[in-house]
């Protein structure tokens, strides 16, 4: 399954190359309102952290709509300015809360793990520890908001305890996905953000999140099968017939087949 989860995911970046850059290059933009403009606002700390907060909000209401349009790329599809602007206004409040945890999450990292690391303690040190374990699991159960929000339930509570749920229940694919996701996000660097980006990273959780759905409903139709034993071969027969085989020549000249 890991295997064809990358090899889609490559097919569908390439093929989407240029939806891809473009929601990229929005979210770049919008990036830059939470991380140099409070660098300005140095002289005036509440307005720079009122502008960080504003800034990290705005980001994921951005993200949450491109979640909702890499779904259609996930499913074989395309999409396009208009239904950019349509998910907008499906996604913001979901936006808006995804935005809202992040920042309690940075809060938590810069101030209150910090004010108990200051305190030269055991006790400091135990408390600053339950909060970074705590972080890890939330950040890898994270990871899936927009995918849950896309492929399973609209309802923030719901959300919330499905990425924990997806977590405890796939421990070893999300952390692989996160390890996918840092690789990517590097790649990124080299390429200026534009391919793949956060729209790439976003798309590969949602294929994820799309092909180990595969999984349940397997598992719904086969109420005493083994769970460790997952037919993943049978599963992806169809979902290999979509992805199809391609050569490199196929890549680079697409317009010879």
């Amino acid at each position: 399954m890991i295997g064809f989860l990358i090899k889609k995911n490559f097919f569908d970046l390439w093929d989407n190359l240029f939806r891809v850059a473009l929601l990229n290059l929005g979210f770049i933009a919008s990036l830059a309102i939470p991380v140099f403009i409070p660098t300005l606002l140095e002289s005036v700390p509440l307005l720079g952290l009122a502008v960080l907060f504003i800034g990290i909000l705005w980001c994921f209401v951005y993200l949450s709509a491109s979640a909702l349009c890499i779904k259609s790329v996930s499913d074989y599809a395309g999409f396009g300015f208009v239904d950019f602007f349509n998910n907008l206004k499906i996604g913001w409040p979901l936006g808006l809360i995804a935005g809202g945890i992040v920042f309690i999450g940075y809060l938590l990292v810069s101030v209150v793990m910090r004010f108990y690391l200051n305190m030269n303690s055991l006790f400091g040190l135990l408390l600053a520890a339950v909060i970074f374990w705590t972080l890890v699991v939330a950040i890898l159960s994270f990871q899936f908001f927009f995918a849950v929000r896309t492929r399973l339930d609209t309802k923030i509570t719901k959300i919330i305890r499905k990425c924990f749920v997806f977590f405890f229940d796939n421990p070893g694919f999300a952390i692989f996905t996160f390890l996918n996701n840092i690789v990517m996000a590097v790649i990124s660097i080299f390429l200026a953000f534009l391919f793949p980006g956060p729209a790439g990273i976003l798309l590969f959780l949602d294929e994820g999140m799309r092909l180990r759905l595969l999984k349940y409903d397997y598992l719904e139709a086969n109420p005493d099968a083994n769970r460790k034993k997952i037919p993943w071969d049978a599963l992806l027969i169809d979902e290999r017939e979509r992805t199809g085989t391609r050569s490199l020549k196929s890549f680079i000249f697409p317009w010879k087949d």
